[in-house]
């Protein structure tokens, strides 16, 4: 070998030595542990590799943007290489970053912190970590963390997002917080541990507070499996608007087949408003659309809109059952804040429908209630009012139909005018008394109506001479004088003034049908009518006070309010020819002889009235009123009023320009205060001309009054309701101790229950640090059992009528037709099975027909995650509907199950 080739195997025997020696002096500092007496720094070590050691060239390490604060309860340790201990409650926080955990091992040259919990002696971990970054807690077993990168390893993670929970098994957290999972969950359900039922996630991405994205997907229901599974799913996390498909619902209804309903897209037009397109398609060929949109201005305006089209195709095509109709539904509510103009308000009302919509309609269909309503009213009003010349103006628009005949009655505008009462001849600088005149004032109100009743098919296809349309005008002018001190005087002229654009004249016209014809003459025309009247009324007072001997002492005073009163009133014959309100026409009837008919040409048109010939009224009425004054049981001193008749009052007229029947009927009225809550009222009245035979043998009022026959009037008829409800609370009132009658310990008794059992006590809800899992303490009574409680509520209607039935045969011997009595008996009420059971029912009896109405049940049972509910229906429209559903606002239309039956099939329960 020469000496250069010896050189240079020397030289690379040098350079391998010191290879060698650096790879092993490497090594050994990679199994150097710093802090290897300590079990936290043992487990993933290939999780401390990654977050520790760069893989690329070392670099000079950077300082951290903040400084890291770190706290413990027990003791902190520090040890070689940087590390930190800490124990017992420990807890770091970095910027928005922040760690609690019964045990953090920190690295301050990596940047690096591990947290676990502790097991206790039962072997429950105990402390384990939580760690929240911002807003958004995370729960987990064993966490690590990077301070620089802001990445982590998280085993068995639980975090809230929304409405929901997700945890999982090993997670890992990036940089822009989002957390990559496996083997994950997500539920509604608040219990971490053993949720009621889940999504078992294969794989997922969660960005909090943003949406979660998973793969393959299976449903998890009380631990077991069930074989529905998703390829892959997402679920939104914001709780702000944000638009989306809204995923459909599905069904089977036996005319039109399956189908598939309320899908479509959600728009988040703003923070005032929103839109929402909905479909419906069925496998026979019906489909439908619809719009609803909400909106909402602060202190100004709220309201929403709905309107939906549908076309029903029923039977087969091209065979004599097929069908086809078209029906639409618009329905409006506006309101206004009552701060946003003082002076003036707007308010909206309509729902109105085609005929056949609600027959169509799959939601009326499972509603009985909307299903059978025969009626729909709408209504658009607006009203301004001039505070400076006290002038008001009112407007509304009113539609109202009958779905059962087709009727539609439409009034456009309806306009009112008034002007508030004002004094003409009041002195501006009134020096002394007030005049008599003075006391004279005025008003104004004027109408403005245009109207028209049609069959809804037909509404527009009507032309404006189709439409009835009318202005009035009414000034009254009245004043109060008062004579002697205690009578006051009343009188008044009113005058009103009504405007027509037509009239219709008749005539006779054998060819015509009922052989009269009737010819619509247009033009103005002006109608009025005045009348005079003056009330004279006073009150007179008596006081009782009642024998003590025989009353006892407790009755401090009763006193009795009589109020007579006396009205008159003068109209002038309005249907004498000088006026011109009533039309002639003669004839010849069958017997050959000519007669003369009158009419009221401008009878059918807005405001009219029927000219019947001169009137002298006078009105006689009076009514009473008692009270009783008692000492008070909780004051000594005081007195309370307690009302024994509210009012109980009679009327009757006559009218002295009658020439037949110039009395009027007898009219009685009753009203009693019985509870703070009720009152009883009564109106009855009673006719003051008895039944007579006439030549016919007919039955009819005759000219002699009851009173000749020496009777009292003839009671016509009354009717009436009475309702009452009862709870819990009802047996107290009537069985339990009387308020205020309580002993001191009985009271200081209460108050520490109150304290210990109460409902404040059991509404303290115990809560971890994080927030996410909550418990509440079970109410029990005072010997430690838990406390039983049933809330329930009833509540009875009862209606009723008493009217003549002229049906039946007379009593000829009294001359009295015999009485008909209607009456029916509502219930409905609540119950309340335990804290998770709540039945709803209504039902009622019909005693003429001797029959049940609709009977209604709705049960429904809290599953926790899930709510159950049945509907039962007994009647005209049988039916059951049984439906379970997530609670989750935003899961309550994917995790549900609906089993309906249709109203129409008259479902046999048998």
């Amino acid at each position: 070998m020469t000496p250069l080739k010896r050189h240079r195997f020397i030289t690379f025997l040098l350079l391998f030595a010191c290879l060698l020696l650096s790879l092993s002096t490497g090594a050994q500092r990679r199994k150097r542990n710093p802090a290897s007496g300590n079990d936290s720094l043992k487990v993933d070590s290939t999780l401390v590799d990654t977050l520790s050691i760069d893989t690329v060239a070392p670099k000079k390490r950077q300082p951290l943007d903040a400084p890291v604060v770190y706290e413990a309860n027990d003791s902190i340790v520090f040890t070689e290489g940087g590390y930190a201990h800490l124990y017992g409650d420990g807890k770091v926080n970095y910027e928005k970053i922040e760690l609690t955990s019964a045990v953090i091992t920190m690295n301050m040259d990596s940047s690096t912190v591990f947290a676990r919990g502790v097991p206790d002696s039962v072997g429950v971990e105990k402390g384990t970590p939580v760690f929240k970054d911002g807003e958004t807690p995370y729960e987990s077993k064993i966490m690590r963390y990077n301070f620089k990168s802001k990445k982590g390893f998280i085993n068995n993670i639980v975090t809230q997002q929304g409405e929901g929970y997700v945890t999982s098994e090993e997670s890992k957290k990036g940089a822009n917080d989002e957390l990559y999972l496996r083997h994950g969950r997500y539920t509604t359900c608040d219990n971490h541990e053993h949720p009621h039922f889940y999504l078992k996630l294969s794989m997922a991405k969660v960005r909090p507070k943003k949406n979660v994205v998973f793969g393959p997907a299976q449903l998890v229901v009380e631990d077991v499996p069930l074989p529905i599974a998703i390829p892959f799913g997402f679920f939104p996390f914001n709780s702000s608007y944000s638009s989306g498909f809204i995923m459909p619902t599905y069904g089977d209804e036996m005319n039109r087949g399956f189908y598939l309903r309320d899908g479509g897209y959600y728009f988040a037009i703003s923070d005032r408003m929103d839109l929402k397109l909905l479909g419906e398609i069925f496998t026979k060929g019906s489909w439908g659309l619809s719009v609803q949109s909400n909106y909402n201005k602060r202190y100004r305006y709220s309201g929403n809109f709905n309107a939906s089209y549908l076309v029903t195709k029923t039977g087969e095509k091209n065979m004599p059952d097929y069908m086809v109709t078209k029906d639409f539904r618009i329905a409006w509510s506006h309101r206004q804040d009552a701060k946003a103009s003082p002076n003036s308000s707007f308010s909206a009302n309509v729902n109105f429908a085609t005929s056949s919509y609600d027959q169509r309609n799959l939601s009326s269909l499972y509603n009985p209630q909307q299903y059978s309503n025969n009626t729909k009213t709408s209504s658009v009003s607006y009203s301004r009012n001039f505070p400076e010349i006290g002038l008001n103006l009112s407007s509304t628009f009113n539609i109202s139909q009958n779905t059962r005949d087709s009727s539609i009655s439409v009034t456009l505008p309806d306009l009112n005018i008034s002007l508030n009462r004002i004094y003409p001849f009041k002195r501006k600088k009134a020096v002394g008394d007030e005049r008599w005149y003075e006391k004279i004032s005025l008003q104004y109100t004027g109408q403005v109506t245009n109207s028209i009743n049609t069959k809804d098919n037909l509404i527009l296809k009507q032309g404006l001479n189709k439409w009835t349309n009318g202005m009035q005008h009414k000034i009254p002018v009245s004043a109060t004088f008062t004579l002697f001190k205690y009578i006051n005087i009343v009188p008044s002229f009113n005058y009103t003034e009504r405007w027509y654009m037509r009239k219709v004249e008749q005539s006779y016209d054998p060819s015509a049908p009922n052989s009269v014809r009737k010819d619509t003459i247009n033009g103005f025309n002006r109608v009025y009518n005045y009348d005079l009247s003056l009330q004279v009324n006073t009150k007179m007072y008596g006081f009782y006070k009642p024998w003590k001997k025989l009353f006892g002492d407790k009755i401090e005073m009763i006193r009795h309010v009589f109020t007579p009163s006396v009205s008159m009133s003068y109209a002038p014959d309005f249907s004498t020819s000088k006026y011109g309100y009533v039309g002639s026409y003669t004839y010849t009837d069958t017997d050959g002889e000519v007669r003369t008919k009158t009419y009221n040409p401008y009878e059918g048109l807005p405001y009219s009235f029927s000219p019947s010939g001169k009137s002298e009224n006078f009105t006689f009425s009076v009514d009473n009123n008692v009270e009783m004054k008692v000492k008070s049981d909780s004051d000594t001193t005081g007195v309370k009023k307690i009302s024994l008749i509210d009012q109980l009052g009679a009327s009757i007229s006559y009218n002295a320009a009658a020439k037949e029947k110039p009395w009027g009927n007898l009219s009685m009225n009753l009203r009693l205060k019985l509870t703070k809550s009720y009152t009883f009222n009564m109106n009855a009245q009673f006719a003051t001309y008895a039944y007579e035979f006439d030549e016919n043998g007919t039955v009819r009022e005759g000219n002699r009054t009851e009173w000749s026959y020496g009777r009292f009037g003839r009671f016509q008829g009354y009717s009436g309701s009475f309702s009452y409800t009862l709870n819990n609370d009802s047996w107290k009132k009537w069985f339990g101790p009387k308020e205020g009658k309580d002993s001191k310990d009985d009271k200081d008794k209460k108050n520490e229950d109150l304290d210990e059992y109460g409902d404040d006590a059991n509404e303290n809800k115990e809560e971890n640090k994080s927030g996410l899992k909550k418990t509440e303490k079970a109410a029990v009574d005072p010997d430690g059992y838990m406390a039983f409680k049933m809330p329930w509520s009833l509540s009875l209607s009862y209606s009723y009528s008493i009217r003549e039935d002229r049906n039946k045969q007379i009593n000829i011997k009294s001359m009295r037709y015999p009485y008909s009595v209607t009456h029916s008996l509502n219930v409905s009420g609540n119950v309340k099975l335990g804290s998770r059971w709540n039945v709803n029912y209504s039902s009622g009896y019909d005693f003429n027909t001797k029959e049940m109405s609709m009977t209604t049940v709705n049960i429904s049972r809290d599953l926790h995650c899930f709510n159950m509910s049945c509907g039962l229906v007994f009647g005209p429209f049988t039916s059951y509907n049984f439906s379970i559903r997530a609670n989750s606002s935003m899961l309550t239309d994917a995790l549900k199950w609906d089993q309906r039956s249709n109203t129409g099939s008259a479902v046999n329960w048998y």
